[in-house]
């Protein structure tokens, strides 16, 4: 069993590199292609911010996906199979997640396994296993995912360029919109990871002084502090780079335009926070068949209800995201921030503004959704404001057959898989 275990914990950490090259390159494509950082700057950030929110809080989707998504009471007699079936999902996400990446086409983790997990399901138990409402749910969250992102890109993106770009002191307007922007972006983002950030905060105020405060007064205040200490140091920057911007008769090298500048600034911290976030959420599609497994090993039965996920596994599911994005995130940061639309930071941030609201709208409908999905769509909605022809459509088409094709293709992957060992094994 001990080989058992030390063989699914390498197809997990399999799983996570692919996840890292191909998932979390979402979070810095945009960055790197308006040039608000590097490509090396961006491989540091996002491996630094997905690692901690993938170990600080990636427990509660990775039980979620170990115990809610195979209905765990048809397995109950019969936990062999259930491991069986979990082996099989972590092989068919991984090599489907490794060929979209070899091709620089983002795809959904999340999908892929859902996918591979009606695969195994079918051949295992019939095709009345399979959840088919799901499957609708998600399949309704692929189309509605990108055109909601794209409509929230294209209306950020035109009043940022009517109220600001387009005017002829860009410098003048950004500064009374700076409060403004601060705001969004810290609200947006704030609701998606303060409230994870600060409860820890909010239940030790709770056991030390016995008021009961509500559970969003902290993040609030928490988010009302951080805006306005944003605002006040990017109208400092702001000034900085405005005394040295040269005149165009100047004969010193000319430096970026200043608000491109600080929507570069604000742009890194918006992808900061989608990094964060996505290490808490995405890393569950890795490591959450090891983390049942684990379970049966331990207890002898399936997991029926919430599980305590070692810290082992989330630190092995952090590890292989970042080893994955630090060595084959360069296909997919380049198709998503270079070979779509050419951008500027302040369409980038436009962009993954757009990603995070939809996520966050989708999340209170409860909407599987992916993070793929919506910054595509939020990256070709900025493309419809500034000139359609300025969208590269052959690079659309290939991206759009990869999602029309992750659910059959890890279902197929996983059913052939888990047919093989029925065989071998049983």
């Amino acid at each position: 069993m001990l080989i058992t275990l030390l063989f699914v914990a390498l197809l997990a950490f399999y799983v996570a590199w692919n996840l890292g090259a191909n998932d979390v390159a979402n979070a810095m494509g945009t960055s790197v292609g308006s040039k608000a950082v590097t490509l090396k700057q961006a491989l540091i950030i996002a491996g630094v911010l997905e690692f901690t929110g993938a170990v600080l809080f990636g427990h509660e989707v990775t039980e979620t996906l170990a115990t809610k998504i195979a209905n765990p009471a048809l397995f109950a007699a019969t936990p062999q199979i259930f491991v069986t079936g979990m082996v099989t999902v972590l092989i068919s996400c991984g090599v489907w997640l490794q060929i979209a990446t070899s091709r620089g086409l983002p795809v959904s983790s999340s999908h892929a396994v859902v996918g591979a997990i009606a695969g195994f399901s079918w051949v295992a138990l019939g095709v009345n296993a399979i959840d088919w409402s799901s499957i609708g749910s998600i399949t309704i969250g692929w189309i509605l995912t990108p055109l909601i992102s794209g409509v929230i890109a294209a209306l950020f993106y035109s009043q940022i360029k009517h109220w600001i770009l387009d005017q002829p002191n860009q410098v003048v307007q950004l500064q009374e919109w700076i409060p403004w922007l601060s705001t969004l972006l810290l609200g947006v983002f704030g609701v998606i990871v303060l409230p994870s950030l600060t409860e820890p905060l909010t239940n030790f105020v709770i056991e030390q002084t016995g008021f009961n405060i509500p559970t969003y007064d902290i993040p609030l205040l928490t988010g009302a502090v951080a805006a306005v200490g944003l605002t006040i140091i990017s109208w400092r920057q702001l000034q900085k780079t405005e005394e040295v911007f040269p005149n165009p008769q100047s004969p010193l090298p000319p430096i970026p335009n200043p608000v491109e500048r600080l929507f570069g600034r604000f742009q890194l911290l918006s992808a900061c926070f989608v990094a964060f976030a996505h290490g808490s959420n995405d890393v569950g599609n890795a490591i959450a068949p090891l983390a049942a497994i684990v379970y049966i090993n331990r207890t002898g039965s399936v997991p029926t209800d919430g599980i305590t996920i070692p810290l082992w596994i989330l630190i092995l599911g952090g590890a292989g995201i970042v080893g994955g994005l630090a060595v084959w995130g360069k296909k997919v940061i380049a198709t998503i921030g270079e070979n779509i639309i050419a951008l500027q930071p302040s369409s980038g941030f436009c962009a993954e503004l757009a990603t995070a609201t939809t996520i966050l709208i989708a999340s209170r409908l409860g909407l599987p959704v992916s993070t793929s999905h919506a910054l595509v769509g939020g990256v070709v909605g900025i493309g419809l404001v500034q000139n359609i022809k300025s969208i590269k459509f052959q690079t659309l088409k290939g991206i759009a057959a990869a999602w029309l094709i992750t659910i059959p293709v890890s279902a197929a992957l996983s059913a052939a898989i888990f047919s093989i060992a029925q065989i071998l094994f049983f």
